[in-house]
């Protein structure tokens, strides 16, 4: 008995020591990226003190902004990792959408095909309307479970109701330049960027054309007084846009978000 007494004083501490090694892998599993950031921001940010009616003031029917510090989304990070997710969903289908403005083809494969076999980054020669993406098209009633751990950003427009859309989109990928009415989006994973202008000055792009090729052949033409608002959004913030704002993204690596949308 004395034995087995000290056998087990020795195993306890290895016991104990054993989550670590179980943690969740950086990143949550998802590839990182090669596409270089921006440092410069030109979206303005606020923390948790900006009230509901400063927010109703300020942005909400003239300028986007980030939030940061409002809520805190680490239990659905935990369940958004790769092997979480794949565990989760893997043989359920999920619709996806081409990557260009009108986004009109959708395709049915199952959530592992799509992570496993379509995920990857983004083909610079490739066109946004033969680009494959998977964002908007979510099964509420499959992945309620997922969606019901989410915490929305606080702040509603008044005579709107929300909707959640779910991504995940490999490094390099991206939606071109479009608009709808006003909404959130938050960065589970990986880094996303944001190209904004306002709706009364309509953005040179093909509609066809992926938001990184735009990137390279664009961008870098434009005048300082032509240039969108853009900022990257890290883990954790919330880039709230008004309604018939444009706006065009670029996953710098392999991103996980969720939009909510104020229709």
């Amino acid at each position: 008995m004395a034995a087995a007494r000290r056998l087990l004083s020795l195993l306890l501490p290895l016991a104990w020591a054993r989550p670590a090694a179980c943690a969740d892998p950086p990143g949550g599993g998802w590839l990182a990226g090669s596409v270089p950031e921006e440092e410069r921001c030109t979206v303005e940010r606020a923390d948790a003190s900006l009230t509901y009616s400063l927010f109703l003031q300020r942005f909400a029917f003239s300028r986007p902004v980030i939030l940061r510090g409002f809520t805190d989304n680490s239990a659905f990070r935990a369940l958004c990792t790769r092997e979480k997710l794949l565990a989760a969903f893997g043989a359920l289908p999920v619709r996806l959408s081409t990557a260009n403005t009108y986004s009109y083809r959708k395709v049915d494969v199952p959530f592992q095909e799509y992570v496993e076999q379509l995920l990857k980054p983004q083909d610079p020669a490739r066109l946004g309307s033969d680009t494959l993406y998977f964002f908007g098209d979510n099964n509420f009633t499959e992945w309620g479970s997922l969606f019901q751990q989410y915490v929305p950003p606080p702040f509603r427009i008044p005579g709107t109701s929300p909707a959640y859309s779910f991504g995940i989109a490999g490094s390099g990928s991206g939606v071109p330049f479009h608009w709808h009415g006003p909404g959130y989006s938050e960065v589970i994973f990986g880094r996303k960027r944001w190209f904004l202008y306002p709706p009364d000055k309509t953005p040179h792009f093909h509609p066809n054309e992926t938001t990184l090729a735009w990137l390279h052949r664009t961008y870098p033409a434009l005048p300082p007084t032509q240039r969108p608002l853009e900022c990257t959004l890290r883990p954790g913030e919330v880039l709230y846009f008004p309604d018939r704002w444009w706006h065009a993204t670029l996953n710098l690596d392999t991103s996980v978000f969720i939009s909510t949308f104020l229709g």
